[in-house]
């Protein structure tokens, strides 16, 4: 299985090459590397937010580690493409050419395991004793980017995966009264906006049909059954999995044409083209921030949001983190970077632009407000679950091979042929 997702990584390297700095911001042009003489060195900074709403937030924090660093400029290595698939693809060509940058994104979890397997991080113990960041992150999310009691990576954010995007004209005018709180009633819900002529569920490119399926396990399983399923002897082959894939077949069959990624998907709820999607709340700093970062729409008349179907009460989270890769050229200016991404400063300018809530215990939480506040009041509430498509629960292997098995599925349709390649991905790749 290892072979299939290098595989996969050589032949998406050959679409991303020329990306590398797609992200970039004016005046990075020249490279990561340090000027000489007076001038500040330049930081490497490798992410993949480069849409409305997340690039703001990254903007945000560029600002505040430049002026308390005047001795390093930041260069932005963003790579575009949600949810960092084409990013994780050069960025492991990096890597392995042992040309790192100086810090880069990653989600906390099992997606972290693999760099750290390799050798590829630097623990950042030094820094959380220096910082104290243990006594301000929740100790489950420490855990979740420790290994052997090495921490390895600075987490900025949570996000929710499981949030349904609707537009309210478009639910009234098909006659529902409210957003869907069961598998059931959504596919009920779905059939009602499609006899009014509306895509009834938009959709991005082929990674948010990973991101549906999580959803749609998690509101078809429940949370325990759901969580069981990436522990020692998860049983993917059960009936109750059968029941939750048939669900997303008749969920797919109601989707709208794919979009190229998942702002334009969001963009038709906006528009009034379409009546849901199902998106992390990122998708609220696109919708919600002013039009020069976002759409600048109104929350509870131009948008609105509910639990996904059948996830009410549960957390289905993730993590953007940053890393201290080995072989760092400017390895002082990396964790320069870091402090500033662990502080309360720091993630109370990025968060409410990105759309997601801070990491930290001690954050200003009247900056957090409208879907942010609900946010916050269920992160300290729900249940938890760990999000497949975004790194929690899987590592990079496992997650190729339930892509592939979801790239195969939307073609050919085939539930049974989906749910033994979720066996096999998962008996290959469980840890």
């Amino acid at each position: 299985m290892r072979r299939r997702w290098l595989a996969a990584v050589a032949i998406t390297m050959a679409s991303v090459l020329g990306l590398a700095a797609c992200g970039s911001s004016g005046g990075d042009k020249a490279g990561p590397t340090s000027t000489g003489g007076g001038e500040p060195k330049k930081v490497e900074v490798f992410s993949w937010w480069t849409g409305p709403g997340e690039a703001d937030g990254l903007k945000a924090m560029r600002k505040i580690f430049e002026t308390n660093n005047p001795q390093y400029t930041f260069f932005d290595a963003a790579v575009a493409g949600g949810s960092g698939d084409k990013a994780k693809a050069l960025l492991q060509s990096k890597l392995q050419a042992k040309t790192p940058p100086d810090t880069f994104q990653g989600h906390a979890g099992a997606e972290l395991q693999g760099y750290i397997k390799n050798g590829d991080l630097e623990d950042l113990n030094f820094l959380y004793d220096e910082l104290k960041l243990k006594d301000v992150f929740p100790s489950q999310l420490v855990d979740q980017i420790s290994v052997d009691g090495k921490i390895y990576s600075v987490p900025v954010n949570i996000h929710r995966s499981n949030v349904l995007w609707f537009n309210p004209k478009v639910l009234k005018d098909a006659g529902i009264a409210a957003a869907p709180k069961s598998v059931e009633e959504f596919i009920a819900d779905l059939q009602k906006v499609k006899a009014k002529g509306k895509i009834p569920l938009s959709i991005g490119s082929e990674w948010t049909a990973t991101h549906l399926l999580e959803n749609v396990l998690l509101g078809s399983l429940g949370t325990d059954a759901y969580n069981a399923l990436f522990k020692p002897g998860g049983n993917w082959g059960a009936p109750e999995v059968t029941k939750a894939l048939e669900n997303y077949k008749t969920i797919m069959s109601f989707t709208g044409p794919p979009q190229d990624d998942w702002q334009p998907a969001a963009q038709q709820v906006a528009k009034g083209e379409a009546a849901f999607n199902i998106m992390g709340d990122w998708a609220y700093g696109y919708f919600h921030n002013p039009p020069d970062g976002g759409l600048g729409l109104t929350s509870k008349t131009d948008f609105d949001w509910a639990p996904a179907p059948g996830t009410e009460g549960t957390y289905l989270w993730l993590s953007d983190s940053f890393t201290l890769p080995k072989g760092a050229k400017n390895r002082d200016g990396a964790i320069a970077w870091l402090k500033v991404a662990a502080s309360k400063e720091g993630q109370d300018a990025f968060n409410p632009l990105k759309g997601s809530i801070p990491a930290r215990k001690d954050a200003d939480q009247s900056l957090y407000k409208d879907y942010l506040a609900d946010a916050l009041k269920d992160w300290s509430s729900n249940k938890l679950a760990g999000s497949i498509q975004h790194g929690v629960s899987v590592n990079q292997p496992w997650l190729a091979a339930i892509t592939e098995s979801v790239g195969l599925f939307i073609k050919d349709k085939d539930v049974a042929a989906l749910q033994k390649g979720l066996v096999d991905a998962a008996t290959a790749n469980a840890q």
